[in-house]
């Protein structure tokens, strides 16, 4: 060997290896499979790839620079294949040669069971017949029992169920997964866990067993605590397949399995668990024999997002004894889960746990915020749920873990325990998709870092199985919170595979003329009791998530399947608003030119939209209302926005004639839109047509016009100077709403207000971030207004959408943002804006290439910026005063006087692609 190459052979091999976007690919039922990993630091770039696999397939040399969804190219793949991957890759090293790296350490992929015949097992549940009302059901244990004659060489358990279960085999908790099967649209999806169970087993006798509550499948759920929404029965499906010499020997559910009452009297998702420890000695009832339930084999599949589990532990921070007796448990932190309780006091003791977010005067847990509206019963508000309890056995050693509900909650009102709690005698459990932490943020100012904080937990407390809005009185898979949010999330987070299972759910969902429902997974409309929960669907800014967040993600991790998998529903999506803008004119309008315009049909005014829900100072959201109100303004921007997306998809998927027709049409949408919203001067109009046409010209639609591209250069600068004097008569606060918010920072910034959106984001008088962090809240709250001056609270306090803010720290305040074109971050631009008085910052993103770390620092008027760039990327670094330098993969240290560079930078825009 040459020896100038034997220090390049011995670098370190490619890492973070992934397969469909999966750290762990355990039970996945995709026989075509994508691997995907990150070169080497320390190199300039790939140019060559080899995969080996344990089943015979060797890729051998490839030349490519691609690292990303390589597709699998070995044998056929059946069900129960296991097999492992591993990578190694020629890099071109600093000095330019090229060098081959070690191999990777080893990716396992294991397949499922992929179709309807490799089931023996057959759908099973309890006999009920006397359906207690839903939040009352209790939890029942089906079971069998089994012989092993040796310790077998192989084990694996499928499992999955209508409700939630928890398996479990002589007694131990298979796996660390909560709240399986999780979240999905069941009518379409149910997943299926796989288990290795082998070390789990004994030899001689065995015993199987699973404990089955309500769920999401018929517990209640959401605002409107609709329950039943997907059946009236719960059920069990679960095969253990062992292998030994012998062959394979597989113990599959069926009616020859055993039901039995548990401790779990009422198991509900936003109502609460309780638990009777005394059950199995006080209310011993003999085994019943389980019954056959129907249950479909088709729509079961493995894994597509990470699993649930509790991520985290909590320990009080503080526990305060009221005079009524009642304990306050404060975790210092709002989260999503539940406690764990291991004082419970004597035999006969019951204990409720009360979760809540805030505290009223006295101390104790309120939940009044929390409580939903009651549709049946006009005037009058359901019960905000979130309420556990336990009664003690007094076993040694006894604990209470409900986990079989969830809960959103800093405080713990604990009532009816006489002893007094130490702080180890409680913990909280933070329950949530384990997502793969990405990005990081800091700063010289305290309450900006506070601020990062709260939004990070925010969003946390909601990805729990979907994205949800809130995880206390909802707990709803809403897609306007998901298409604001996914920007800021998929920089902090691996969400892709997350999202990618959520997508699956809306498409799923979609309705035949193409409208997209508000919140994904749903069981359809007919299930609920509340009239606009039908009749709100196809909003605009909500149905556009089906294009917004598809793109997001690809440019994000520079996968193009996720397109491909969305583009029909995005078409359907895209179709029914061109049929709604082509065929239907507002009364309003009609009645201001009887005879319509040419541009009128690229209008879409008609129909519900939410618009810019909750503005500040704004009207009181009216859904019924606003069944007739003309919101074309928002709406049609919503057009233009979505068809230039999806030209841009059409790009990159190389339907280059449907891009032609698409950018056509945005353009022809964009048109219309300054000819009824634009006035001469290059303002947004701020004329009504009458009392149901929305305001024009407020903070919301200029900012819109500047994020969205709808006015003509030569506007920009008139709306721009409309945008900031709305601010500055606002008193130098926001007041945009919903949709707006995520923009507004960045619309200012990037047309020359940089001054003003810092001072908008330091604003810390209300409506305003730093509001939030000054009292006191620890993840975002659903109104601006969340904790009044006077300690009151109002709305949700986690609802992460006006969270979305961080992104204007990660790509302005920071400075690192995607260049223009570029997707998986192989392109990238580093240009600091600092503001606010600043000293410094800086933020990593840990992106399909590699870490990329960017710093700086001002010191005696000197701005120092430090940056690390992984393989395969090139950055374009803008400092002020200085010409733009471009660099490649290293670190690079570079200095500037720290004035101020112009402050227009159009492609600062959200996620420019």
């Amino acid at each position: 060997m040459d020896p100038a190459l034997a220090g390049h052979r011995a670098s370190p091999g490619p890492t973070r290896l992934r397969t469909n976007h999966l750290a762990e690919a355990f039970g996945i039922t995709d026989t075509a499979p994508r691997f995907s990993w990150t070169p080497p630091p320390g190199t300039l770039r790939q140019a060559a790839y080899q995969i080996s696999t344990s089943n015979g397939w060797d890729s051998g040399r490839v030349d490519s620079d691609v690292h990303g969804f390589v597709s699998y190219g070995g044998p056929n793949l059946g069900s129960r294949d296991r097999f492992e991957w591993k990578v190694r890759t020629w890099n071109v090293a600093p000095d330019g040669i090229e060098a081959e790296s070690g191999w990777s350490e080893p990716m396992s992929v294991e397949l499922g069971l992929l179709h309807p015949g490799d089931w023996s097992a057959r759908w099973i549940g309890p006999d009920e017949p006397d359906l207690l009302a839903p939040g009352q059901r209790p939890g029942y244990a089906l079971h069998r029992n089994f012989t092993v004659e040796a310790v077998p060489d192989a084990a694996r358990a499928y499992a999955t169920a209508h409700g939630i279960y928890e398996l479990f085999i002589n007694g131990q908790r298979v796996g660390d997964q909560q709240l399986t099967p999780g979240s999905t649209s069941y009518h379409s999806t149910l997943q299926v866990q796989a288990y290795d169970v082998a070390p789990l087993l004994q030899p001689g006798s065995n015993t199987v067993s699973a404990v089955l509550t309500d769920g999401w499948f018929r517990g209640s759920f959401g605002f409107t605590r609709d329950a039943d929404m997907y059946g009236t029965r719960t059920a069990f499906l679960a095969q253990l397949e062992i292998e030994s010499a012998g062959g394979r020997s597989v113990i599959g559910t069926d009616e020859t399995w055993l039901v039995s009452a548990t401790e779990i009297v009422a198991a509900d998702l936003m109502e609460g668990q309780r638990v009777d420890f005394r059950t199995a000695a006080v209310q011993r009832k003999p085994a019943r024999q389980a019954v056959l339930r129907e249950g479909s084999f088709a729509t079961l599949t493995g894994p597509v997002a990470p699993p649930t589990r509790i991520v985290e532990e909590l320990a009080p921070v503080s526990i305060t004894r009221l005079p009524a007796g009642h304990q306050i448990v404060d975790l210092g932190q709002n989260i999503n889960g539940w406690v764990r309780l291991g004082r419970l006091g004597a035999a006969g003791t019951e204990v409720t746990l009360v979760y809540g977010e805030a505290l009223d005067a006295c101390g104790e847990v309120t939940q009044d915020h929390l409580r939903p509206i009651d549709f049946k019963n006009p005037g009058q508000f359901l019960g905000a749920g979130q309420v556990d309890s336990v009664v003690s056995a007094g076993t040694p050693g006894e604990f209470f873990e409900p986990r079989h509900t969830a809960h959103g909650f800093q405080y713990v009102s604990v009532r009816g325990l006489a002893e007094t709690l130490e702080p180890g005698d409680i913990t909280g459990c933070m329950v949530q998709t384990d997502l793969e932490r990405l990005g990081t943020f800091s700063c010289s100012d305290g309450r900006l870092n506070k601020l990062h904080g709260i939004v990070d937990w925010s969003f946390r407390g909601n990805a729990c199985e979907v994205p949800t809005d809130c995880p206390q009185r909802e707990k709803a898979g809403w897609t306007g919170d998901w298409q604001l949010f996914v920007p800021a999330a998929a920089y902090l987070y691996d969400v892709a595979g997350f999202s990618r299972k959520w997508l699956n759910d809306v498409r799923a969902d979609q309705w035949e003329d193409g409208v997209i429902v508000n919140i994904s997974p749903s069981p359809g409309t007919g299930v609920t009791v509340a009239e606009f929960m039908a009749f709100t669907n196809g909003s605009a800014g909500w149905g556009d998530a089906i294009v917004m967040v598809p793109w997001e993600i690809h440019l994000a991790t520079g996968d193009t399947v996720i397109l491909e998998e969305n583009w029909d529903a995005m078409n359907r999506w895209l179709g029914f608003v061109r049929r709604s803008a082509e065929g239907n004119r507002h009364l309003a309008r009609a009645a201001l030119r009887p005879t319509p315009e040419e541009h009128e049909q690229f209008l879409w005014d008609t129909g519900f939209h939410f618009g810019e829900w909750m503005e500040p100072g704004g009207p009181a959201p009216d859904l019924f209302a606003s069944r007739s109100l003309d919101n074309g303004i928002v709406a049609t921007a919503f057009y233009r926005h979505s068809s230039a997306i999806m030209a841009k998809v059409a790009a990159v998927l190389g339907r280059d004639a449907e891009a032609r027709g698409l950018r056509e049409l945005s353009e022809n949408v964009r048109r219309a839109w300054q000819h009824e919203y634009l006035l001469a001067d290059g303002t947004v109009s701020d004329q009504t047509a009458s009392d149901q046409t929305v305001r024009g010209g407020t903070q919301s639609n200029c900012v819109r016009a500047l994020a969205f591209d709808l006015v003509p250069d030569t506007a920009r600068p008139a709306v721009t100077d409309q945008l900031a004097s709305l601010v500055r008569d606002a008193g130098t606060h926001l007041g945009t709403g919903f949709l707006a918010t995520p923009y507004l920072l960045p619309a200012l910034a990037d047309n020359g207000q940089l001054d003003l959106a810092y001072e908008l984001l330091m604003q810390d008088s209300a409506p305003s971030w730093l509001v939030m962090v000054d009292r006191g809240a620890t993840t975002i709250w659903e109104d601006w207004d969340g904790i009044g001056p006077d300690g009151s609270a109002k709305g949700s306090l986690n609802h992460y959408s006006k969270g979305a803010v961080v992104s204007f720290l990660h790509r302005h305040t920071a400075g690192l943002r995607q260049a223009p074109g570029s997707a998986g971050w192989e392109r990238v631009i580093i240009e600091p804006r600092p503001g606010a008085g600043l000293t410094s910052a800086s933020t990593s993103h840990r992106g399909p290439q590699g870490l990329i770390d960017v710093g700086w620092t001002i010191d005696d008027g000197v701005l120092t910026l430090t940056a690390t760039i992984p393989s395969g990327t090139t950055a374009d670094i803008r400092l002020p005063g200085e010409p733009a330098t471009a660099v490649g993969p290293g670190i690079h240290t570079f200095a500037a006087a720290s004035a101020r560079s112009a402050d227009t930078s159009p492609d600062l825009l959200r996620s420019t692609p």
